[in-house]
């Protein structure tokens, strides 16, 4: 069974079509009948004349932005029903709220996958449209294709809140829409897209999430964040989890996080971190923000300067948790000093035999702890470099 996306601005005004292909009217709205089926489409409501008519899904032989063609011309008027969810109506341009009832982000869009089943169309709710995407979908809507809308759409990043993590508030009489954050994985959810909606949470709401979470994917989150607000969360956790968040993170980061709190805060979370995150961390304390040492990544793979590329690989294997963020491997003397760096990508095309050295860069940069931000970015931007070696006042690698 194949699976298309489909969009609700795509389909709203296409035209209806009955057995003998004749237009019957336009279609104004969609619903969901949650009791029924909380993801698929069950009515289609089509402005014909001066009133509407509702069709059944199962009277639906296809549906798209080419037009909605019937299989079963036995129509009837639509009449109110309070069961049912409708799109336009109670969804479009609809504020989703939390808990406590703050509005948080607007609905632009609904996004639909397309099924055959039992030889007909059927659409599945999968997600809200929150994002730019979305409302492009909507201005260019009637002025160009839906197919030059979607070629234009994929150079903009999608934001979106998949429907699970959605409710209707059946008890509200303006029908609104909630964000669902009890007993789901949100982990599931991109964490710009999750920390788009934390950001604009409550603070009971917040520690809900952080306190549930997966500490990987609280730490990825928690990244996402607008600093001021991370400091707040963190406040907000019991020390323990706030640790063990901490260390999922990048060093730099957990640094950057623990400068902006209150130093007896700073000190008990610190207390909770195990040992090797706590000592990277606290190397990184020691340096001013605006340093190459505040700024750098205590985390490297670095070998003696006669190393070969077989050792180079066997250290790699051995250390895949960096690798994700490594570029190059430094090569130090016996009392740690750097001495050459080598790019990652020379060791794949090098027999196991060669020393590092031959493959290092030339020149060797470098910058020392104390440099300035400013020239660290000079650095970076005139030779163009993905990774700079930091040094201490002894030329010993530190980051």
């Amino acid at each position: 069974m194949g699976e298309e996306i489909v969009y609700l601005s795509e389909l709203l005004g296409v035209k209806v079509f009955d057995l003998k292909g004749r237009r019957i009217g336009t279609l104004r709205d969609a619903a969901l009948v949650p009791l029924v089926d909380p993801v698929r489409l069950d009515r289609y409501l089509v402005g014909a004349g001066p009133g509407w008519l509702s069709i059944r899904y199962d009277q639906i032989e296809t549906v798209g932005s080419e037009g909605i063609h019937l299989k079963d011309e036995r129509l009837t008027p639509y009449h109110s029903d309070e069961y049912m969810l409708r799109m336009v109506r109670d969804l479009l341009d609809q504020q989703i709220i939390d808990s406590q009832g703050r509005k948080l982000v607007r609905v632009n869009d609904v996004t639909f996958a397309r099924e055959r089943e039992d030889g007909h169309d059927v659409l599945k709710i999968l997600e809200v449209d929150i994002g730019l995407r979305s409302i492009v979908r909507r201005v260019l809507r009637g002025i160009v294709s839906p197919a030059s809308i979607r070629r234009l759409q994929e150079r903009i990043s999608p934001r979106s809140i998949p429907w699970e993590y959605c409710n209707i508030l059946e008890a509200d009489p303006q029908r609104r829409v909630r964000l669902n954050i009890s007993n789901k994985p949100l982990e599931e959810m991109h964490p710009a897209d999750l920390a788009d909606i934390v950001e604009n949470l409550g603070h009971e709401d917040r520690n809900a999430i952080f306190s549930n979470m997966d500490n990987e994917a609280a730490a990825e989150l928690l990244s996402e964040v607008e600093p001021d607000i991370q400091t707040r969360i963190i406040e907000s956790l019991e020390t323990e989890k706030a640790a063990d968040i901490l260390e999922e993170m990048e060093p730099s980061e957990a640094a950057d996080l623990l400068s902006e709190l209150e130093q007896d805060t700073s000190e008990q979370i610190l207390e909770e971190m195990e040992p090797e995150e706590k000592e990277e961390v606290e190397e990184l304390l020691e340096f001013r923000d605006d340093t190459a040492g505040g700024l750098m990544d205590p985390g490297y793979i670095s070998l003696r300067e006669h190393a070969t590329v077989a050792q180079a690989m066997q250290e790699l294997q051995k250390n895949k948790e960096v690798l994700e963020n490594l570029h190059d491997i430094f090569l130090v003397d016996h009392d740690g000093r750097l001495r050459y760096s080598v790019p990652l990508p020379k060791l794949l095309f090098a027999p196991g035999t060669t020393p590092l050295h031959e493959l290092a860069s030339d020149p060797l940069l470098l910058v020392h702890s104390d440099e300035t931000q400013d020239r660290v970015a000079e650095m970076f931007d005139k030779y163009n470099l993905l990774t700079l070696p930091v040094v201490d006042h002894r030329e010993r690698l530190i980051g």
